[in-house]
């Protein structure tokens, strides 16, 4: 049995390649890791966010992000079968240290930052080139 890991970052395209990813799971008897990532962005959060409550979590919202993801994919019940990791970091190197001895990595072509003109965003352009196993790319 294979391990298939899947970037969600709950944009449609992640959306589908998702459902892409579990798909293939059942048809091949692989796990599905479902890996969502958030970082800091480059500037202090106080300059670019005054008044952030103390209890602000990031870590908590890219759960819940990808809960809902999940749900929205599969179903209420569909994200049983799939394990679910947030980390901490670039979503390009999140999803190519999560790789690492996966049988292949499932991308959307485009994330939420994504340009509409471009034929891949800048996470799955640098995993297509950089990924330590077989890369699927699911386009719209």
């Amino acid at each position: 049995m294979g391990r298939i890991v899947v970037g969600v970052d709950g944009s449609d395209s992640s959306i589908k390649a998702l459902h892409w990813a579990v798909r293939q799971a059942e048809l091949t008897g692989a796990t599905v890791e479902a890996v969502n990532s958030w970082e800091y962005p480059a500037t202090s959060w106080a300059s670019m966010m005054p008044g952030m409550p103390e209890d602000f979590d990031p870590q908590a919202l890219a759960t819940v992000s990808l809960n809902e993801a999940l749900e929205e994919a599969l179903g209420a019940g569909g994200a049983a079968g799939v394990s679910k990791v947030v980390v901490i970091g670039n979503p390009a190197q999140a999803l190519l240290d999560r790789a690492q001895g996966a049988d292949l990595l499932v991308v959307g072509a485009r994330g939420h930052t994504g340009l509409k003109a471009t034929l891949l965003g800048s996470v799955s352009l640098h995993v297509t080139q950089h990924a330590p196993c077989p890369v699927t790319v699911v386009r719209d």
